[in-house]
Parts: C-alpha cells; structure tokens; sequence
C-alpha cells in the first residue's frame, strides 16, 4: 500500500467520529488510542475523544477524589451564530464585551454604532469588521438593510437607551439592552411596547443572573436546604471621580449611585427569592460641599420588606472604598458572597453548624465569563424564538421600585409596591426561563 493511501485510510478512520476503532483498524488510524483501548476497553478513546451529539467529548481522566473536569466548549459554526451591532463603543464595551465575544458559543460582533466615527473606525479594524458595516448613531436605516445583524446590543448612557431601542426595534433587529434599563418606568414601558409591536426579542443585560455563584446562591435559597431566609444584606459601592463623566448627570443617567450600581442590589434579591417586595423604605445622602453630586446622589441607603417576611437591608455608594457582597442569613446557616455584584473574583462561603461546631464550606465553581453567558443566552432566545430569563419587563419593576425608593426618602415614609398587575404574585412573574447551562 502507497503511503498516501495509507495517510488516506488513517484520515478516514479517524473522521468515523463516534465509532468505535478496535483492533488492527485502531492501530493503524491511532496507535496512542489503540494502546488505551485494548479489547473490550471503553467506547471513547481517552485521549484521543469521540464525536458525539455534535460535539467532541472526552471520558473522565481524574481519578475518584477530584472534581470531573468539563466538557470542552461546543461553539457553534461561525456562520450560525447570531450577529449583533455593538452600539457605544464607551469603557464596557471595549474592556469587558468584545472580549467576551471571544468566549461566546452562539454571537459574534458584525458591526459597530458609535458617534466617535475616528475610534469606531480604529476598533473596526481591531476586530475584523467591515467598514461598511460602521454606523453613526443616526444611521439605523442603513443597518436596517444588512442582513448579517439580527442582535443590537445597547450599551450608551440610560438617558439614550430608549430612543435607541426604539431605533433599533424599527430596524427590525432584537435588542440586548444595558442596565438599567432606561431613565424611568415610562421609558421602559415605551421600549416594551415598541419591541413587542416589531415583533423583536427585548433583553435587559443583568449578568448577575447568569453569573455561576449568583445562580448558586439563589439555587441554595430557594432549595431550603438550610432553611427559609429571614434576612439579606447587600453592598455595592465605589469612589467616582472626573466631575464631568455622564454618569454624574441626571439627563443621561437618571440618578446617582442607586441606578447605576444599587440596582444591582434591588435586583439580586429579588432574584434569589423570586419574589417581590411589598414595602419599601430609604433614605439618601449626598455631601453638600462637593460639585460631583449637585445633580445626583451619592448615597442610599434602603429596605425592602418581602410577602415571606423575608427583610434585605441594602447599601449603595459612589463615596466609599469598593464593596461589592451580598449575604443571604437562614436560621441555620449564613450564605455569604464576596465580590458579588463584581466581573471577577467571586468567592461563596456557607457558614452553619456542624454538630458541635462551626462549619465554613468554601464552595468553589468554574469560572465563566458572565458577559458571554448573558450574551449567548439572548442568542439562544433568537434563535429558538423563547423569552429571555431577564426580559423588558424585569427591568421596567426594577425602574418602579426605585421610583419607590426615590419616593420614600423624600418622603421619609414607607412606600407600599407589590408585583406588577396582572401578574398575579407567585415567583419569577417578571422573568423567562432559567438559563440553560452553560457548556
């Protein structure tokens, strides 16, 4: 036999995929698999792996007291997954999302929207866009027409995000939104309307609820198996400098610390109990003698009182020295999350009782990053044509609470809230299915 016909049946055995190679074929397509799989051994080939399922799967290699590692990532062909036009090219967007497409499985950037035409041209050029698939802000018209974006991703200052959904819903493509959501419960109401009239998928980006150890956290509470919450504390907060940043003016923003970062608070709580509040109280502080808040607040401080009696005492800051954790406290045990509401580091610890002693269990999950989560999950909705886990709806009760808290510390009353009409209680009637596992 020729040696191209020998390299020629090798290449032929290996593309069986899923079959099973054994004997003298074995030998000859792998000689290291033939090795690991005498007669009679495994199906997969332990180092080499098989086709399965579309996707190329490995046995367990670790022996009994390790973890099993994962699967390896299964992207979709390039062609598959969904395109989105990126519009704002601001901090996120170029230090945290596209390079999160990079570990998506299901979207790729195909475009860009910015109003900065010298940095958007620049960043085109960095990522293998086309320029012609470069949009100023006024040029939804001519993203309309290309076919390759079915996705915008909205990541511009609140105070735009409306007229740009709306934009984008007029264009015919499906929205992935930034939190919050808009500037008021008006506007979002506006972009529900709009995408639901266009027919177009509409997502609110709160990646804590696709982050791993949030999920987990909220998968513990809701389990009961340290028995039902009583109490949760929250903290997120920051120092913010640069008096002129947007995020310090009210028509762009909305407000202080509370929708920017506090949001993230209200949202997760709400999130791990599935429930929604019915009372509200808050209080806010900013420094008089400094320029940065004569808009916006700096600080606030508020309490939210749930139909299982279940009481969260949050904390918001744009003054104080980075904290971002959130504790969930049952009669049994404390599940505490350091670095909560951050990109990175996250760490769980349950604490509780263990016979005559304390027991602090570190529970340690693999890392995935939580903006390809979000993303691929608002891909996946797309493609299957299914509701997103945080759809317009969850962001727009995001927007009336806060309204209430806003309300309650002008007033120094309580204010009563509930969940939205026509819901008719019960859990999660703001929000779509749980999120697939990701792979």
């Amino acid at each position: 036999m020729a040696d191209d016909d020998i390299h020629l049946s090798r290449r032929n055995l290996l593309r069986a995929g899923g079959a099973t190679l054994t004997g003298a074929a074995l030998a000859m397509a792998n000689p290291v698999a033939a090795a690991q799989n005498p007669p009679g051994g495994p199906a997969v080939p332990a180092d080499t792996g098989a086709v399965q399922g579309g996707r190329v799967v490995f046995p367990n290699w670790r022996g009994p007291g390790d973890r099993t590692p994962p699967p390896p990532p299964a992207p979709m062909p390039v062609e598959k997954r969904v395109g989105f036009c990126l519009v704002g090219l601001g901090r996120l967007t170029l230090e945290e999302l596209l390079p999160a497409f990079a570990e998506c499985k299901a979207s790729r950037v195909v475009a860009l929207m910015s109003g900065s035409p010298d940095k958007a041209k620049l960043v085109a050029q960095q990522y293998g866009i086309a320029p012609e698939a470069v949009y100023g802000y006024g040029d939804w018209d001519r993203l309309k027409q290309n076919a390759a974006v079915q996705a915008v991703y909205v990541v511009t200052p609140n105070g735009m995000h409306r007229e740009q959904v709306l934009a984008a819903a007029g264009a015919g493509k499906h929205v992935l939104c930034e939190k919050p959501m808009a500037n008021s419960s008006a506007e979002a109401r506006d972009m529900i309307a709009a995408c639901e009239r266009a027919n177009v998928r509409l997502m609110i980006a709160y990646r804590c609820q696709y982050e791993p150890y949030n999920r987990e956290v909220a998968r513990l509470v809701r389990s009961g198996a340290f028995g039902k919450p009583r109490l949760i504390q929250a903290v997120n907060a920051q120092t913010t400098g640069l008096p002129e940043q947007w995020r310090l003016k009210k028509a762009l923003a909305g407000g202080g610390a509370l929708p920017d970062i506090g949001i993230y608070c209200l949202n997760t709580a709400r999130a791990a109990l599935g429930e929604e509040p019915v009372l509200v109280q808050a209080h806010l502080y900013s420094p008089a003698d400094d320029p940065k808040f004569a808009e916006v607040e700096e600080t606030v401080g508020f309490t939210l009182r749930f139909p299982s009696g279940v009481v969260a005492q949050c904390l918001t800051s744009y003054g104080v020295h980075e904290a971002r954790r959130m504790s969930v406290h049952t009669p049994s045990a404390e599940i505490a999350l350091e670095n909560a509401f951050a990109y990175e580091g996250q760490r769980l610890v349950v604490s509780h009782k263990d016979g005559k002693q304390e027991s602090r269990d570190n529970r340690v999950l693999a890392q995935k990053n939580q903006f390809a989560l979000e993303i691929d999950h608002f891909a996946r909705c797309v493609l299957e044509n299914r509701r997103p886990r945080t759809p317009g709806e969850e962001g727009l009760q995001d927007h009336v609470l806060m309204e209430a808290i806003y309300e309650s510390a002008r007033t120094g009353a309580p204010v009563k809230v509930g969940p939205p009409a026509g819901t008719g209680g019960g859990l999660d009637v703001t929000r779509g299915p749980e999120p697939e596992e990701a792979g």
